[in-house]
């Protein structure tokens, strides 16, 4: 996963729980610039401390995983849906 794939996906939840960039950044104490350059992949201005802030925030963690030549159960999801 890339950062501009965590910053689709942070955008995707944010709008699922129907929070606004200024309601979530108001919450989590982070500016709105800050959480938009998060959401459109420009993460590598923002430090992984925000980044868990923001996922923890939404119900979800960060998580390292050991690389497989396997996909996940998620990843075949989405290519099924891309097909």
């Amino acid at each position: 996963m890339d950062f501009l794939e965590l910053g689709g996906q942070i955008r995707a939840l944010r709008r699922e729980q129907g929070f606004s960039q200024q309601q979530l950044a108001e919450h989590l104490q982070i500016s709105r610039v800050t959480l938009n350059s998060l959401e459109t992949g420009r993460a590598g201005d923002v430090g992984v401390r925000k980044v868990i802030k923001v996922l923890d925030y939404l119900g979800h963690e960060l998580a390292i995983r050991e690389k497989s030549p396997f996909p996940t159960l998620e990843e075949l999801r989405e290519q099924t849906k891309d097909d």
